[in-house]
């Protein structure tokens, strides 16, 4: 299983990438800083400085239905923050 799933495309995500040289991903759930880190170097050719994650619980919703009420949640995700050396980019949409 790959430890990178895809990068966060956010408008908060977009401005911290632009003004601070930090990019966010959507990692697995079981993958360390470390795993991490070398991941993004590997796939990105980048010198990673730091790494932070974050563990998003699932969103929880209920609704009433002619069945009664109907409870369901979205999935928990594990996201990184990783900051990359000072001159290091990492381009997204090279490949569009």
């Amino acid at each position: 299983m790959s430890i990178l799933i895809k990068p966060v495309i956010t408008e908060k995500a977009t401005m911290d990438s632009e003004v601070n040289n930090r990019y966010t991903f959507e990692v697995a759930k079981t993958s360390n800083k470390v795993e991490i880190k070398k991941a993004v170097e590997a796939a990105y050719g980048v010198s990673v400085e730091k790494v932070r994650t974050i563990n998003v619980r699932p969103n929880r919703k209920s609704r009433y239905t002619k069945s009664g009420v109907i409870t369901g949640k979205t999935n928990a995700i594990k996201k990184a923050i990783v900051q990359v050396a000072e001159g290091d980019t990492i381009d997204f949409y090279n490949n569009i």
